[in-house]
């Protein structure tokens, strides 16, 4: 995967398209509790409301809006 294509710049800019008149701010950033990963939440506000978008980071260096699978202590099943 391309991550700069995935970066979290290009990602607010599709999601929420600030503007100097509609600006975004990051509210919130840390890791999960889960899996211990990074996410950033980001808010703009909007004439219809507060638009508020979480994104994740992956394993890859990328930034999605969904988070990363957990591997360990999934319950998996297996064909040998």
């Amino acid at each position: 995967m391309n991550t700069g294509q995935m970066s979290l710049r290009l990602l607010v800019d599709k999601w929420l398209a600030p503007t100097p008149a509609m600006p975004v701010r990051v509210t919130r950033f840390g890791r999960t509790s889960a899996n211990h990963k990074r996410y950033v939440r980001v808010e703009a506000l909007r004439s219809t409301g507060l638009l508020a978008i979480l994104f994740f980071r992956h394993d890859d260096g990328s930034w999605c809006v969904f988070p990363p699978s957990i591997e360990s202590g999934r319950p998996a099943m297996r064909v040998y």
